[in-house]
């Protein structure tokens, strides 16, 4: 017999799972009121959920989305304080056609001893990104497009994903060049220099 509190749990554990593409952790379910006899239970073969790795679960039969790898991978290190970053966030702010082999997350910089997870690149900063900076996609936190292309530039990776980033974002009115220099203040010279022969580029 399934009593009203196990009603009540599995309710507040599905509609946290809701809003995190149908992901949840451990210490969501326990949260939730979910004991842990329970959730064990409900993670063997045929139960209601799949245990995707450790502490890390999903409801079985919620739909899949095209970001739930994201997901999936930020929400272990939620509590860390990570954010979707670099070319994962250029995914979800939709200024790539490149897919990132790996989802990219940043840390601020006294969680540099985190644990890497498969398929994740961490990334640590000193300069951890403001409110102003974070933009929310999808229930995920994610760095703001200027934030974005800087990181991209300030690692060193490819400059033309930038320039398309860049020339996309103005396009579309979700930057200006005004946003996207005062972002690169905080920045290096070589990087300062390299959004301005981004927005040069674009306006030729």
């Amino acid at each position: 017999m399934v009593s009203m509190s196990d009603t009540s749990a599995h309710g507040d554990l599905y509609r946290t799972a809701e809003a995190q593409a149908g992901y949840f952790t451990a210490a969501q379910a326990l949260g939730a009121g979910l004991a842990r006899s329970t959730l064990k239970h409900h993670a063997r073969p045929g139960g209601r959920f799949v245990r995707i790795g450790s502490g890390l679960y999903r409801l079985k039969y919620f739909p899949g989305s095209m970001n739930e790898h994201i997901m999936s991978a930020w929400l272990p290190l939620r509590d860390a304080g990570a954010i979707v970053s670099h070319a994962s966030a250029l995914e979800l702010h939709e200024l790539s056609d490149i897919i990132p082999s790996m989802t990219h997350l940043t840390l601020p910089r006294d969680k540099r001893g985190v644990r890497p997870r498969p398929g994740v690149q961490l990334h640590t900063a000193e300069n951890f990104p403001t409110t102003c900076e974070l933009s929310s996609i999808q229930g995920l936190p994610v760095t703001s497009v200027e934030r974005t292309i800087v990181d991209i530039l300030a690692a060193g990776e490819r400059t033309e994903q930038a320039e398309m980033a860049v020339r996309e974002a103005l396009e579309r009115g979700v930057t200006t060049p005004l946003r996207l220099r005062s972002a690169a203040e905080a920045s290096s010279r070589p990087v300062k220099k390299l959004i301005e022969s981004l927005l040069d580029c674009d306006s030729r």
